[in-house]
């Protein structure tokens, strides 16, 4: 049976189950894994399947898609006994800033990168009622994530819903960033570079750097627009998509 070519979509699963052309990229979980990075940064041009990869790695791994191999079915990956066994078995944060675009200042751009965080503490407020999980000073950060919330719980969220998970699912974090230079793309070419350079130097920080709950990250961006000045931020390695 043939089929489709279809052109632009991002979602793994839409893919699988439209029974779309696909080519097989699943070896890469393998390859990924083994490699034991801790930072993993993709760096591949517009259209190059970055953010379907992605979709990918956490359809794969992510506990909220536990029992759910039959996608990988008659993939490379699925021939693996080990890797079997660990489709849908770790807490994943999977985040994007692509619609973080035409912000014209700065407090703008904070506001819906804040937004993107916030909605991923609201995928997770059923931890508010485990039992047990968090004391009262955690539950009190848990309920400031917000829109305008203040910038040391903005810098220490993600690395707080890490240890949440962490410590609710006994496994540590992945966490897959998509387009994370977006934003300082749209800053660098908007005039308020300086602005926004503070607080994702000290959100990445937090979140990458010293995050004691994370196992793997997972980081995509464009490589073909210009460049803005680096954040001196360090990669473990840099992987082919």
């Amino acid at each position: 049976m043939a089929r489709t070519v279809g052109i632009g979509h991002q979602d793994f699963e839409r893919v699988i189950q439209h029974n779309n052309f696909y080519v097989d990229k699943t070896l890469f979980l393998k390859e990924w894994w083994e490699n034991d990075d801790a930072v993993t940064l993709i760096t591949r041009p517009r259209r190059f399947g970055k953010t379907l990869n992605m979709s990918m790695v956490e359809r794969f791994f992510s506990v909220k898609y536990a029992g759910q191999g039959e996608l990988f079915e008659g993939l490379n990956i699925w021939k693996e006994e080990k890797y079997r066994k660990l489709q849908g078995t770790y807490p994943v944060i999977s985040l994007s800033f692509a619609p973080v675009k035409e912000m014209e200042n700065y407090l703008d751009m904070r506001r819906l990168m804040c937004r993107l965080i916030y909605e991923q503490f609201h995928q997770y407020r059923f931890l508010l009622q485990v039992d047990g999980l968090m004391d009262e000073k955690e539950k009190e950060l848990f309920h400031a994530i917000s829109r305008t919330m203040e910038e040391d719980v903005a810098a220490m969220s993600l690395n707080m819903l890490s240890r949440l998970l962490m410590r609710h699912y006994g496994k540590k974090v992945i966490i897959l960033l998509d387009e994370y230079d977006t934003p300082m793309q749209e800053a660098y070419m908007k005039g308020y570079w300086e602005d926004i350079v503070a607080f994702i130097r000290n959100l990445f920080n937090a979140t990458f750097k010293t995050n004691a709950c994370l196992e793997l990250f997972y980081d995509g961006k464009p490589a073909e627009r210009g460049e803005p000045p680096d954040l001196d931020r360090r990669t473990d390695s840099v992987q082919p998509d």
